[in-house]
């Protein structure tokens, strides 16, 4: 068994299952021939052809006339091959930055079949909410997907946790000190909404919660204390200085 899972990383059998789940999904699955829509009209492209397209044209930002387009459909050799080369040849954030790209240009419902691979295979990443990031247990996805998709009525909470997880998904360069910041801005974002004051700071809206609900003391503290750490001078919330501490 292997002892820690796979980060900063991509072992064979990541990227041979990842590509498999690419052709097996998608690859394999486009139709390469001309669809009509409701009225009868002629679509400009496959979708094979579509998602080449999108491929050349978003992901490797080449010249769209070296893609072999004929009529609508793609001849698939060439192409097929050029992206397979790269992907064989990548590096291990470019492999994952492809995945993410696939997933984002597609449908979400993706995202779970590449994260039964990632998760065979001993990855540190999986999808959540659309992006690949670092997490290391089920109950952290669950967790956060549900405050993802959870009520409108959350809605700005939501917004600060789909930020931070957008900030500290990059694979290469994560931004520690901004997500951080929206983490703890979706907190406070939250009790504001529980006692439905939109003016009060987090410590008097946790005040206000605490009458009602009972926070554990090291929670509420934590809370607190990450709360007064953003906001003081050289926290996150102010531009770095000269001597601060950088978020790593």
């Amino acid at each position: 068994m292997r002892s820690a899972l796979l980060k900063n990383e991509l072992s064979v059998e990541i990227r041979n299952s990842l590509w498999t789940a690419i052709c097996d999904t998608i690859l394999n699955q486009l139709n390469n021939e001309i669809e009509y829509d409701y009225y009868g009209n002629r679509k400009p492209y496959s979708a094979l052809a579509n998602f080449y397209r999108r491929i050349w044209i978003d992901f490797f930002k080449l010249p769209i006339d070296n893609l072999a387009v004929i009529h609508g459909t793609i001849r698939t050799d060439g192409p097929y091959n050029q992206v397979r080369t790269w992907f064989f040849s990548a590096k291990w954030n470019e492999v994952y930055d492809f995945v993410e790209f696939c997933v984002d240009t597609l449908g979400e419902y993706l995202a779970p079949i590449f994260n039964e691979f990632l998760k065979r295979e001993f990855s540190a990443y999986r999808f959540v909410g659309g992006s690949i990031v670092e997490i290391n247990s089920k109950e952290e996805i669950i967790e956060i997907e549900k405050a993802l998709y959870g009520s409108d009525k959350f809605k700005p909470v939501k917004t600060h946790l789909a930020t931070a997880l957008s900030l500290i998904s990059s694979k290469t360069n994560p931004d520690y000190r901004n997500s951080i910041k929206e983490s703890i801005s979706a907190v406070e974002s939250l009790s504001k909404i529980l006692i439905g004051d939109e003016n009060t700071t987090l410590g008097e809206a946790l005040k206000k919660i605490e009458q009602k609900h009972s926070i554990p003391g090291s929670l509420k503290s934590a809370f607190s204390s990450l709360y007064g750490y953003t906001s003081d001078k050289g926290g996150i919330r102010h531009g770095l200085l000269n001597g601060d501490i950088e978020v790593v």
